[in-house]
């Protein structure tokens, strides 16, 4: 089996290099997805906005923001759907059209898998559920998804500078990025030690993000203003339910133009009664 440093061999310290040397580039290539999210862009058009070539440009993207170019587009375009979805009166077939997906089913069935929920599922959320309390969050755990792994992942969240008001969320996702459901999660006050529930033995990434309180549960669910992200260093490998390694730190900063959206449903929100009543229904 390989370890973390085989799997990251360079590290966060080649990351924020590449950062500083290529992250205009890539943020021009983002700007570019933005722009055009319901247009298709092909590798080649992205190298050319970066000036570097399609190899190169490729292999530099990833190392920034984890995860493909193509892949990023495609973050891009759910996370448009899911605001569409929760501010305007737009039928769903609408919003599938309208950011360029040839088949209702295929959007479907991708917004499921990557958010969490249906479309369907995710409007009805956004009528019935409150926001998340202190009271109601206070260091909850949420578990994993499947039961009966033994052990636990524990680690520390540190947020230097000013002081963290508002709900932690740190979750164990298979891929370096927050979209549907965590294979385990809790969610915090304040920052400071966490232990996740147990998880199966496998590859992971640990990934945190921070919000302010608020009355509104669109805040929660089109995390922006005053979001707050961080992961672990370096990949995450459980074995026997325990990460290898000893405890994960993780530090929270502001988020950066090449990170990629939080397409998962903040777990809170579906931690409730209203949530199940939603789920169970559609």
């Amino acid at each position: 089996m390989q370890t973390p440093r085989q799997l990251c061999p360079n590290g966060a310290s080649y990351r924020a290099r590449t950062l500083a040397v290529y992250g205009p580039a890539v943020e021009r290539v983002i700007g570019a997805m933005r722009a055009h999210v319901s247009e298709p862009l092909a590798l080649e058009e992205m190298a050319e906005i970066a000036a570097l070539s399609p190899f190169h440009f490729h292999r530099i993207f990833r190392a920034i923001t984890g995860i493909p170019p193509g892949e990023f587009l495609a973050v891009l375009r759910l996370d448009a759907a899911k605001r569409l979805l929760l501010t305007t009166s737009l039928r769903v077939t609408d919003v599938c059209f309208d950011l360029g997906y040839a088949s209702l089913g295929t959007f479907a069935s991708r917004f499921k898998q990557l958010v969490g929920l249906s479309p369907l599922q995710l409007r009805q959320l956004a009528d019935e559920v409150a926001a998340p309390s202190p009271e109601g969050v206070s260091n909850r755990r949420h578990g994993a998804r499947e039961p009966g792994a033994s052990g636990g992942i524990c680690g520390t969240i540190a947020r230097p500078g000013a002081p963290t008001a508002g709900p932690i969320f740190v979750g164990l996702f298979p891929r370096p990025i927050p979209q549907g459901r965590p294979v385990a999660c809790m969610t915090l006050t304040a920052p400071g030690p966490f232990q996740l529930g147990p998880s199966p033995d496998g590859h992971y990434y640990l990934l945190a993000a921070a919000l302010p309180w608020s009355p509104s549960a669109l805040t929660y669910l089109l995390p922006d203003a005053g979001l707050l992200a961080g992961g672990a260093e370096r990949p995450v490998l459980v074995g026997g339910g325990r990460a290898a390694g000893g405890p994960l730190e993780l530090t929270l900063r502001s988020r950066r133009a090449t990170d990629p959206p939080m397409l998962g449903v903040f777990p809170p929100l579906l931690a409730t009664r209203a949530a199940a009543g939603v789920l169970k229904a559609v």
